[in-house]
């Protein structure tokens, strides 16, 4: 009679890279150092405050308008994002025309463009006196200095990252697989929403949720347009600098930690759907 031993649990699995605890080592080290150490920080020093302290600075008023207006406004900006953003990628993967090139370079200019230098540009052309904003404030309307302002920043910011993520997607996309469905019938739109859509629907909910972390915690660009009037047009992460210069340090960690708690639920929801991504189509291991 033969007894089959237990197999022995691996932490890993076979590699034929080697160096694996040495890579594994220097990347928990870093990890720790850059990221884990200042976020505890700020957990610490929040508990510190004691909860019910912690809630009243929490739900003050002008925070809680601060958080609606830097959520609200990342919010439509990134469903903005996604509508333009799947355009301009089918445009730039689909067709071939004069100037492609260049536009596709120009998607990437918000990521090297400083933030301060696209709120100060975006405020000169939507201002009142401004070349755009001339020409809106007979018809009523009024970008500069209002929501309206943060969601047209936010929207400039966040646009490479629904381009980007759904680009390579879309790349892989074969054209035989249009040509399948319009051959067995199917019509432009429901080419559209029932072959492509449901293929690129992980890639867009990513480039959603990337432009929509984005925006929650842009400032340079946003500041400028923005206005910063208290209650109207004023967003968290100002609303941070503006307690720390008062030397309010309670309340500036307060809203720091709602904040991070928004974003590490945001993250988890994006590293969810990047691994849904990836059982779905294959991707990984």
């Amino acid at each position: 009679m033969t007894i089959s031993l237990p197999q022995r649990w691996q932490f890993r699995q076979p590699s034929v890279i080697p160096g694996f605890g040495l890579a594994l080592g220097v990347t928990l080290s870093w990890l720790v150092l850059i990221i884990l150490i200042p976020l505890s920080g700020l957990a610490w020093r929040s508990s510190a405050l004691g909860w019910s302290t912690f809630w009243t600075l929490a739900t003050d008023q002008r925070t809680l308008n601060a958080l609606k207006i830097s959520f609200g406004t990342a919010f439509v900006a990134a469903l903005a994002n996604v509508v333009f953003g799947v355009l301009l990628a089918w445009v730039l993967v689909r067709y071939r025309f004069f100037g492609r090139r260049v536009i596709d370079a120009m998607v990437d200019l918000p990521f090297a463009l400083p933030t301060a230098v696209a709120g100060i540009a975006l405020t000169t052309l939507y201002a009142p006196n401004g070349w755009i904003g001339s020409l809106l404030t007979p018809l009523g309307i009024k970008v500069a200095f209002t929501p309206l302002g943060i969601v047209f920043a936010l929207i400039f910011v966040g646009l490479p990252f629904v381009v980007r993520t759904v680009q390579p997607i879309m790349e892989e996309i074969d054209r035989e697989v249009e040509e399948a469905a319009a051959t067995l019938g199917a019509t432009r739109f429901q080419t559209v929403s029932r072959v492509l859509l449901p293929g690129l629907a992980p890639a867009v909910l990513t480039g959603f949720a990337l432009a929509f972390a984005r925006g929650v915690g842009e400032y340079g660009s946003v500041i400028f347009i923005a206005g910063n009037l208290p209650y109207v047009s004023e967003i968290a992460p100002l609303l941070i600098v503006i307690r720390l210069e008062e030397f309010n340090y309670p309340a500036a960690t307060a809203i720091a930690a709602v904040m991070l708690i928004i974003s590490f639920v945001m993250l988890l929801v994006i590293n969810s759907i990047q691994a849904w991504s990836r059982r779905r189509y294959g991707y990984g291991a």
